[in-house]
């Protein structure tokens, strides 16, 4: 979380100034992608998923207001930026979102451009201790909003990334690990969870709590001890649906409180243009 180059680790991680920046897009070089999922399979363990069924609790606030470990979940996962700089840490979060395409992940845009997009993306859903029972998966193409690339705009802290899984042709990652439906214009205040991966650890954190507009173009989630890595993480409501992800003013927020850029017709044009062929 934080600012950008923090939670990106960007000292150690290069960048490409690829793509058509004007457009905020970036399609991947196969051969790039596959050499990252090649090397975040030296790290990683793939093995079959855990019997687990995620049913929907009853939402309540967390008590206290602060981060706690959760189990892991098939459609939220953490980001890695594998290869030569590669130090075995994850640095962002992501979730799958519903698409027609089933191959849908979302993320904070900071998380995947920052003066250029990164071209070494390894998604891991469901990652825990070092296993990747959904496999490793890599772009075929990132869509961020122009107004990031321009001037890194917190309001357009959203990004798209259409994956493919290396080795498994045909296979679509929402077929995998299921999605969350993605809600725009949703009306705050509304009971809400915020899950992501700290790049210190090794499974996921989570939070509940309402959220809330903080002006017209923020959504607001306090609570405390959301750390860096968790960038790009989910913030769902009820039927598990997707209203933000963790990102946005002050690159994520602060010790007590994180958030995202709203929902509105903005990302909604995003979302609407990174299903598109």
């Amino acid at each position: 979380m934080v600012v950008a180059g923090v939670a990106f680790g960007m000292n150690r991680m290069g960048t490409v100034v690829r793509g058509d920046a004007e457009q905020g897009r970036y399609v991947q070089d196969t051969a790039l992608a596959d050499g990252a999922a090649a090397a975040a399979l030296e790290k990683l363990t793939e093995e079959p998923p855990p019997v687990r069924v995620l049913a929907e609790e009853p939402w309540k606030a967390s008590d206290p207001l602060e981060a706690r470990d959760v189990p892991a979940e098939p459609a939220i996962g953490a980001l890695f930026s594998p290869g030569l700089d590669w130090d075995d840490d994850h640095h962002c979060s992501g979730s799958v979102v519903h698409s027609a395409g089933g191959d849908l992940v979302v993320t904070a845009a900071h998380c995947v451009y920052a003066g250029g997009f990164r071209n070494n993306l390894a998604f891991v859903p469901g990652y825990e201790e070092g296993k990747a029972p959904y496999g490793v998966w890599v772009p075929t193409r990132i869509d961020v909003d122009p107004r990031w690339v321009r001037d890194s705009d917190p309001d357009a802290d959203v990004a798209f990334i259409r994956v493919r899984r290396a080795g498994h042709p045909g296979q679509r990652l929402e077929d995998v690990t299921g999605a969350h439906p993605i809600r725009f214009g949703q009306q705050l205040p509304v009971p809400a969870r915020l899950v992501g991966y700290p790049n210190d650890t090794e499974r996921p954190l989570g939070c509940s709590n309402t959220a809330v507009a903080d002006g017209p173009t923020q959504l607001r989630l306090d609570c405390a001890d959301v750390p860096n890595g968790t960038s790009g993480g989910p913030v769902l409501t009820s039927g598990n649906s997707l209203i933000g992800v963790i990102g946005g003013r002050d690159g994520g927020g602060d010790e007590t409180t994180s958030f995202s850029s709203y929902f509105g017709d903005g990302v909604r044009a995003l979302y609407e243009r990174a299903v598109r062929d």
